[in-house]
């Protein structure tokens, strides 16, 4: 019986072939997706919360004591419920690591100079393990400073500098063993010192960051000044130049900071509630701060105007020194107190006849209604200019005639012997102080506004002797003469009656008009 013969599996080239490219495309794809894990091998899911990612990329790997235990799936930036932003690294990690325990740290390390980055982790000794998909909170984890940061500080720029200051250091140093010696001698009480100062300045309530803030913002605000304070720096040289030219003063001034300096301190712990106060006032002061900006145009205006007039005040002040020296002699001089109380009895003397008079200028406007008619009362014309005008008029001779000296009574068309061409007797009128105002203040101008009352004048009851008509004051108010005022301005004392003395006789005072 004769038996086929069987074929071997390697005799056939194409199956060979075929096998052996699957051979290779498995290994390809195994070896490409190595880094993501191998297939078909159980994996766990923990999530780690870092500061900042550190240059991790996906495919770093996750080792533990030096042993690859899983590798970074995906990393992504997250906001915490904080506010604080950290990289979230997803690890896939291999089932055989076990259980992670929830005290568990990790660390973003290098794997090698060139920049390649692992995630350490170190197993903690909690009971308590993470589940699948847990998180390792942003405080257990932790970022080294990473060789390629340092490596990068130290770019061309850098490494130039620091050769640079490695030369000027050395030179700086040589031959100054002595003083560096002493130097470090005197650090440790230094830093003894340093301590409070450093305290405090870490303090927040100090605010150093705010006042470095603040130099910003001064730098900022003085860089249009640049020219000026350039200038100040050589005006500055120029000071501390003379400075040098004395040596012995500024050691002794050195001598005495000190003490002064330590005064300063005692006396800025006793300012402070004032320089609180100065801080608060300074705050309430930016809105018109603010308010002055819009007013500096006015303002410059102002100096530009003020200025030559306060250059001109220097002459002025040196006159008045004269003016305050003849003062102060006047002051000194044992006279003036007697010429003072003279000046008192003067003015309490003029004062009743001031308030008299007053009201018959600020109410009746009586001087210049004089100037006027005066100026009317010269005004005939003559030969060589003007003439005083005058009335002449001529009566015949009577009692107590108005042409005579020696009347003892007012005229009274008694005893008149003079011709009817003469005209008739006379009869005085008058009206001595006649009223400015009434009592209460109102305008009574009684002088040139009428006419006179006829007589005749009762004195003693009897009515029929005098027709002559001297009472001071005309029955009713006359009110204001044409642009006087209404009544006597507000503040202005004033009485209707004359008191300096000057009296009328009783026959003359105690009449009444008994016509119109």
């Amino acid at each position: 019986m004769n038996r086929r013969g069987s074929a071997s599996i390697v005799a056939n080239p194409v199956l060979v072939g075929a096998v052996t490219t699957l051979v290779v495309v498995v290994a390809v794809f195994l070896a490409y997706n190595a880094n993501a894990g191998l297939p078909f091998v159980p994996t766990s899911e923990l999530k780690v919360e870092v500061d900042n990612g550190a240059n991790l990329v996906k495919g770093n790997e996750v080792r533990e004591g030096g042993f690859r235990i899983g590798v970074v799936e995906e990393l992504e930036p997250v906001t915490l419920a904080s506010g604080k932003t950290v990289a979230l690294a997803k690890l896939k990690l291999d089932k055989k690591v076990g259980a992670i325990p929830v005290d568990s740290t990790a660390k973003v390390r290098p794997r090698s100079a060139l920049g390649l980055k692992y995630v350490e982790l170190n197993k903690g000794a909690s009971k308590r393990t993470f589940r699948d998909g847990d998180t390792i909170p942003v405080d257990q984890t932790n970022v080294p400073v990473q060789f390629d940061d340092i490596f990068r500080i130290f770019d061309e720029p850098t490494r130039v500098a620091s050769a640079q200051n490695l030369d000027i250091f050395g030179n700086a140093f040589t031959g100054r063993g002595t003083a560096l010696n002493e130097t470090i001698e005197t650090l440790p009480p230094l830093f003894t010192y340093l301590e409070p100062v450093a305290r405090v300045l870490a303090d927040r309530r100090t605010e150093l960051g705010r006042f470095f803030s603040e130099l910003g913002d001064a730098a900022r605000i003085v860089a249009p000044l640049a020219a000026q304070q350039s200038q100040f720096f050589t005006d500055a040289a120029i000071t501390f130049e003379a400075f040098s030219r004395d040596p012995e003063a500024l050691k002794a001034t050195i001598q005495k900071s000190p003490s002064t300096l330590a005064v300063g301190t005692e006396s800025f712990r006793v300012q402070r509630p004032f320089l609180a106060d100065v801080a608060d006032f300074s705050r309430d002061l930016r809105g018109a701060a603010r308010e002055l900006r819009v007013a500096l145009p006015d303002l410059n205006l102002a100096l530009e105007t003020g200025t030559p007039v306060l250059r001109r005040s220097v002459e002025l002040n040196d006159k008045l020194q004269e003016v305050l020296r003849a003062l102060r002699d006047l002051v000194e001089d044992p006279a003036t107190n007697q010429a003072l109380r003279g000046l008192t009895v003067t003015v309490n003397t003029l004062n009743p006849t001031l308030r008299f008079l007053g009201p018959y200028q600020t109410v009746c406007n009586g001087w210049n209604y004089l100037w006027t008619f005066l100026g009317e009362h010269i005004s005939e014309s003559d030969a060589t200019g003007t003439a005083q005008r005058a009335l002449l008029s001529s009566t015949g001779r009577q009692t107590n005639d108005l042409a005579g000296i020696g009347a003892t009574a007012p005229a009274n068309a008694e005893g008149y012997t003079g011709p009817a061409v003469r005209g008739d007797p006379a009869v005085f009128h008058g009206q001595p102080y006649g009223a400015a105002i009434n009592d209460d203040g109102t305008a009574d101008c009684e002088n040139g506004q009428r006419g006179y009352p006829a007589g005749p004048l009762s004195v003693y009851g009897n009515t029929a002797r005098y027709k002559a008509v001297v009472a001071p004051h005309t029955p009713g108010s006359q009110g204001p003469t044409f642009a006087g005022r209404a009544r006597v301005p507000a503040g202005q004392t004033f009485t209707r009656e004359n008191q300096t003395g000057a009296r009328l006789p009783p026959e003359f005072t105690t009449g009444i008009y008994a016509g119109r």
